[in-house]
């Protein structure tokens, strides 16, 4: 009962994080936080890279501040800026999550043969995965992060495909800051031609992660004598 009482905890704390970046302002601050980082000079840098890192743990939006990223630092500056805060927030989540809640999986996959052959199977091709997903713009960058942690994927492998599969993404955003067309300032936007290319990018590769799952599943199970 201790470890269902853990779990509902934690469903509650992620739901009133996500239900709070959707009722509050958060997007009216974060635009006001990025025009007082235009104003700090080179201690902006690490203020906002600290600040998107926090950001990616608490599930506020990081897409606008790639796109402040952009703006204040230009499309390679502003891409090296955000992409090193939303790698470090993105191994943040997965700590809390590897360290809070992955022992439970752990304990429940003592118990559970079949699922401990899947867990165990992703695990050893969890970097293909993830790569596969982080092109993907139709998944939650900051609840997956989460989600990361809870698998058996070593932290190490994690971080390095994570940091490559957001580049696209980053990229982008901050490409659109740079030239003012991401709506940073509120008004609304056209989608460029490069966002549906990348939102059909990450549709392909949705569908390649659920085919991969699929097998890496069955093969567990195979494996394992369960099926």
């Amino acid at each position: 009962m201790k470890n269902y009482w853990k779990w509902i905890v934690l469903f509650l704390i992620v739901a009133a994080l996500i239900v709070a970046s959707v009722l509050l302002p958060v997007k009216d601050w974060i635009r006001s936080f990025i025009n007082w980082v235009q104003q700090l000079g080179p201690l902006g840098v690490v203020v906002f890279i600290v600040a998107y890192a926090l950001a990616t743990v608490l599930f506020l939006p990081g897409w606008i501040f790639t796109v402040g990223a952009g703006l204040i630092y230009g499309i390679v500056g502003g891409t090296l800026v955000a992409l090193t805060g939303a790698v470090i927030g993105a191994t943040l989540a997965f700590i809390v999550a590897r360290y809070f809640v992955r022992k439970n999986i752990e304990d429940y996959a003592k118990k559970n043969p079949r699922f401990q052959a899947i867990d165990e199977a992703i695990g050893k091709n969890g970097w293909k995965i993830i790569g596969l997903l982080r092109l993907s713009p139709l998944i939650p960058f900051n609840l997956s992060n989460y989600f990361y942690g809870i698998t058996a994927v070593s932290l190490k492998a994690y971080i390095a495909i994570s940091a490559v599969g957001m580049i696209p993404g980053t990229l982008l955003y901050a490409y659109l800051g740079a030239i003012g067309k991401a709506g940073i300032a509120g008004e609304k936007t056209q989608h460029s031609s490069a966002q549906y290319i990348l939102l059909g990018v990450g549709l392909v590769a949705t569908i390649a992660v659920t085919v991969l799952v699929s097998r890496i599943a069955k093969n567990a199970l195979k494996k394992s004598g369960a099926a």
